[in-house]
């Protein structure tokens, strides 16, 4: 967006060539910066959530007409941790809201943009999905994360009422000695994932046994090369439906290959169906 600065060019004027800003621009833009507060919200998605560097973020602005250079860059991220800070420090929105709800089910994770740099630790409530606290460490030992969780509890208006986390050891040693008796419980994806490790040890078994029947496309190939395009789409089909993956354990790949038309009664099968059509085609079996 552009804001246009009107100056007054009449010489008799109070106001001679001084600089007339419109109203509208303290919520559009911060004092003294040129760029709009969408753009450092941006940075500070593209950092914190898609854990990019600051040379990956300005290709990003860049590719979508944001003329920037990384020391800039920089500069609007350091703005964003302060108005993320401003944003937090100002609790009196954040009790009314909590005491309407009357409680709290906190969740507590870290967050790393880059391997060994600081830990940006945030503490959010679920129900309302509030950050309640965030705050950077050096390290994850037990005695940091008690701290930050102490601040959160002396803070909070409202009883806690639970603690979602993963299931790193500090986390769980810091709830318990802060938080006695409060329920504490590893977060579905976590434990969906535990959960789910035999299926997905399983299912990779059966896609390695999969693909040992189906070995000999390659030779197929090789034999039908620049000849028989449809002997050889049928062999793309195959190499295709072996290179599927999904995410287990909801989406297993091995079973999404098992499942295919064309694998469902046996694979060898197929295999000789191609080995029988490129006979039919004239070509060396």
């Amino acid at each position: 967006m552009n804001l246009l600065v009107r100056r007054c060019h009449s010489a008799v004027c109070p106001a001679y060539k001084k600089p007339y800003r419109p109203e509208a621009e303290g919520a559009v833009a911060l004092p003294r910066h040129e760029f709009d507060l969408d753009v450092i919200a941006l940075i500070g998605r593209l950092r914190y959530r898609e854990h990019r560097s600051v040379p990956e973020i300005r290709v990003h602005l860049i590719g979508r007409g944001v003329s920037v250079s990384e020391r800039a860059v920089t500069n609007l991220l350091e703005r964003y941790d302060e108005l993320l800070a401003v944003a937090l420090a100002d609790d009196r929105r954040l009790k009314k809201l909590l005491a309407s709800q009357g409680r709290v089910i906190l969740a507590i994770d870290g967050l790393q943009p880059d391997v060994g740099h600081e830990v940006l630790w945030v503490i959010r409530d679920c129900l309302s999905g509030e950050i309640l606290l965030a705050k950077s460490l050096l390290s994850a030992r037990q005695q940091d994360l008690g701290e930050l969780l102490a601040a959160v509890g002396t803070a909070c208006p409202v009883p806690i009422a639970g603690i979602v986390s993963d299931g790193q050891h500090s986390i769980r040693k810091a709830v318990a000695a802060v938080f006695p008796g409060v329920p504490h419980q590893l977060c579905q994806f976590h434990y969906l994932r535990e959960a789910g490790r035999p299926i997905y040890e399983a299912d990779r078994h059966a896609k390695k046994e999969l693909k040992k029947s189906v070995r000999n496309i390659r030779a197929i190939e090789r034999r039908i090369e620049g000849r028989a395009e449809a002997i050889r789409g049928y062999c793309s089909a195959v190499r295709s439906a072996l290179t599927d993956d999904g995410r287990p354990p909801l989406e297993a790949s091995g079973l999404k290959r098992v499942e295919r038309r064309r694998f469902r009664r046996n694979p060898e099968e197929y295999l000789k169906a191609l080995e029988n059509k490129l006979i039919q085609s004239g070509l060396p079996a």
